[in-house]
């Protein structure tokens, strides 16, 4: 039983780093239009693939470009483009769902998995598939016991990809959830014209709704106003079960949201499955990283289809249920790396000593640290107003320009 790849979304340059930073084996992200976070992220360039391929491969972190919309005629030529781009800038495999993708990459010898939209949900099906794409994101409805049918039927039929190795079986192990099947909803599409298989979702599930009967104009009681938004998938409290199914990668969703999220979520299930394989997982450490993980954005956590149940359980909440908060101070000046301090423009809001603080930055990731000391001017303050200029020691390495954040716990985090 092999280590399940760590797969964590870059949604920019900084995610990009913290995901690296954080142990990922393996990143994903988006370029252009083309992809189903087109609104709701940062997508590189074209002319930017080489740099997100350079910076993964220096770090042995594979890259692979999500290109897994429903393709339109007029989209052929742009996804072409990006496609050759692709192979000019050794990305590592492309994610698709339409099939005019799928065939010009194969003809192009890019390595192409199918995503999650192809609600890919039996072993026939994986199999169809493998003349194509080397691996295979099952739909989110399958279940652990299904998932280690499939797996164990690609081993005992030593199911091949175009590759020629075995296909991978990945499956999403945390982030948000979609009402729809796999993530194919038409809300937007039917609302406003704007369409989530084509990267332009205006999360009309997040949202109230009261539930009539038209027949009689009577409101139906319901508990929850949330109808259709999910609670986050968190499968760490089952890990160990999909790592016993033979699922190959384990992949985080999430390239709409901030750096500190995929840090966070990618060290923990990093950790998670170092702790499965080791013959070290307990429910302590479960509980330790479950903490860590409410602390940046969710939904609350439910266990998805996974085990079984109807539905996923519902938000029952709008927005984030994160337990901690940053707030934007400033940025760093410079970083003296010998006596490791940090010098630190302070532009909004004030830094106190006891501050929990993280600094972001596209190269630096996320790091975190504990304001001990407080120096303005050669003299230790307590804390240290603002505007101010002033240098904290600080042991990671930082760098001019990172932006830096007081983290604080949130008044209203639900538990």
């Amino acid at each position: 039983m092999n280590i399940p790849e760590i797969l964590s979304p870059a949604g920019s340059f900084e995610s990009l780093a913290a995901a690296i930073k954080a142990g990922a084996d393996s990143i994903y992200f988006g370029v252009e239009q083309l992809n189903m976070r087109a609104r709701s992220s940062h997508n590189f360039t074209v002319d930017e693939m080489k740099k997100v391929a350079v910076i993964a491969h220096k770090s042995d972190v594979k890259a692979y470009l999500t290109l897994n919309t429903i393709l339109y005629e007029h989209d052929l030529t742009l996804m072409r483009k990006i496609l050759k781009a692709a192979v000019a800038a050794k990305i590592d495999a492309v994610i698709v769902q339409d099939t005019a993708a799928m065939q010009y990459a194969q003809s192009i010898g890019l390595s192409v998995h199918a995503s999650t939209q192809l609600s890919i949900s039996n072993y026939e099906a994986v199999k169809f598939y493998s003349a194509f794409v080397d691996t295979v994101v099952l739909a989110r409805e399958v279940d652990i016991k299904m998932i280690k049918i499939i797996c164990d039927k690609v081993k005992k039929e030593n199911l091949r990809g175009p590759a020629g190795e075995l296909i991978k079986i990945e499956v999403f192990v945390h982030g948000a959830l979609c009402i729809a099947q796999s993530g194919r909803c038409q809300m937007s599409l039917l609302t406003s014209n704007t369409s989530a298989q084509r990267g332009a979702c205006l999360q009309e599930c997040r949202k109230r709704y009261k539930v009539f009967d038209e027949e009689t104009g009577n409101e139906m009681m319901m508990q929850n106003a949330y109808i259709m938004s999910p609670k986050d998938l968190c499968a760490l409290p089952f890990l160990e079960e999909l790592c016993a199914a033979g699922v190959s990668v384990f992949k985080i969703e999430g390239r709409g949201r901030q750096p500190e999220y995929v840090d966070t979520v990618t060290r923990v299930y990093k950790e998670a499955v170092e702790a499965v394989f080791g013959g070290t997982f307990t429910d302590k450490k479960v509980a330790k990283w479950t903490k860590q993980l409410r602390s940046v954005y969710n939904r609350d956590f439910c266990s998805g289809y996974y085990l079984g149940q109807l539905l996923p359980d519902l938000s029952g909440y709008s927005g984030n249920h994160a337990t901690e908060e940053k707030i934007y101070i400033g940025e760093v000046m410079h970083y003296f790396p010998r006596p490791q301090v940090a010098e630190i423009s302070v532009l909004a809001n004030e830094i106190k000593k006891g501050d929990k603080i993280t600094i972001i930055g596209t190269t630096t990731g996320v790091t975190c640290g504990k304001v001990e000391k407080i120096v303005i001017d050669g003299k230790e303050l307590e804390s240290s107003g603002k505007p101010a200029v002033v240098t904290i020691p600080f042991t990671a390495r930082v760098r001019k320009h990172d932006k830096v954040y007081i983290v604080k716990e949130k008044n209203n985090a639900c538990d």
